[in-house]
C-alpha cells in the first residue's frame, strides 16, 4: 500500500529561512550550465542547525564540443565556498548523473527528488519523471551500507545525537522506499508514518548544540536495540517489496541525454 508523505510548507520554509537561495543559485552557475541544483545533507534530512554546512548537489551539462576533443573532460565538479556560509556544490555531467540513476544509487535519487530545489530546468523535470523508473529493490544496498557506516561511528569515541539521527534517518528512508517506491529523506516527514517518539526529541537536542548532543553508554545501548529492530524491518520490507530489480526507464534516459546534447550543439 502506498503511503504519501507530502512535504509541508512549514518544513520547506524552515530551510529557506536558513539559507540564501539566490546565492546558492549563483554558485551553481559558476562553471558549467546547471541542469538542476538541490539541497542535500542535514537540511534535506530535517535536522539542520543555523550553522550547518550546506550541501548543494545536482547535475550540469558539459558543452558538446568538450566531449569531441582529444582530452576527456571532467564529469564532476566541486566548488567549495566559505565566503558567506560553509557551502559545497558537487555536480555531475548529465550523462554521468543518468548512469548513476540507473545504478541503484540512493544518493543520486535523493538529490533528484529533494524538495529543496535551487535551480530547475525542463531537463530536470524530465529527469524526475524518468527517475521514478529507477527506484529498484537493489537500492537497499545503499541504505544498508550507509546505515552500517553510521552505526560503526556510534561505537567510535564521542558519539553524538547527530550520528544517531543519521542512522535513524537512513533506516526510515530505506524502509519507506522498499514499501512504497517513494524517495523521502526528511526525518520529520518519515516520522509522520513511523511515529517514533524519540525522533523529535533527538532533533531538538541536536539543534540545541554540542552539549545536548553527547550520548552516554546507557543511551547508546537503548538506541542500539531500536536500530536493530529497524534493521530487521528494512530486511523484511526488502523481502516483501514489489519494486523492479532493474530500472525501467534506461532507454528513455539515454534518449534524453542524446536529445539534450544535440540541442546544445545546435544552439
Amino acid at each position: 500500500m502506498r503511503v504519501e508523505l507530502p512535504v509541508t510548507p512549514a518544513q520547506l520554509d524552515e530551510v529557506w529561512a536558513m539559507v540564501d537561495r539566490a546565492y546558492l543559485a549563483e554558485v551553481a552557475h559558476r562553471q558549467h550550465r546547471p541542469v538542476f541544483a538541490t539541497i542535500s545533507g542535514a537540511h534535506l534530512y530535517g535536522f539542520a542547525s543555523p550553522d550547518s554546512d550546506v550541501d548543494l548537489r545536482g547535475a550540469f551539462l558539459l558543452p558538446t564540443r568538450a566531449l569531441l576533443g582529444l582530452r576527456k573532460p571532467a564529469e564532476t565538479i566541486t566548488v567549495s565556498d566559505q565566503s558567506r556560509i560553509d557551502l559545497d556544490w558537487v555536480a555531475h555531467d548529465l550523462r554521468k548523473f543518468a548512469r548513476m540513476m540507473t545504478s541503484h544509487n540512493g544518493y543520486a535519487l535523493e538529490q533528484l527528488f529533494s524538495p529543496l530545489v535551487v535551480v530547475a530546468t525542463p531537463v530536470f523535470e524530465e529527469l524526475r519523471a524518468l527517475g521514478k523508473g529507477c527506484i529498484t529493490r537493489p537500492t537497499i544496498r545503499h541504505y544498508q551500507g550507509f546505515a552500517r557506516g553510521r552505526r560503526l561511528r556510534l561505537h567510535e569515541p564521542d558519539p553524538t545525537v547527530k550520528h544517531l539521527l543519521y542512522a535513524y534517518r537512513v533506516f526510515l528512508s530505506g524502509i519507506h522506499l522498499m514499501r512504497t517506491g517513494e524517495v523521502i529523506a526528511n526525518i520529520a516527514q518519515l516520522n509522520d508514518a513511523f511515529a517514533n517518539p524519540t525522533i523529535a526529541e533527538l532533533v531538538d537536542r541536536k539543534r540545541q548544540g554540542a552539549e545536548k548532543m553527547k550520548l552516554d553508554a546507557a543511551e547508546l545501548a537503548h538506541h542500539d536495540g531500536l536500530l536493530d529492530g529497524l534493521e530487521a524491518e528494512l530486511r523484511a520490507a526488502h523481502a516483501a517489496s514489489a519494486l523492479p530489480e532493474e530500472p525501467t526507464t534506461t532507454a528513455a534516459l539515454d534518449d534524453l541525454v542524446i536529445r539534450t546534447r544535440l540541442a546544445d550543439l545546435a544552439a
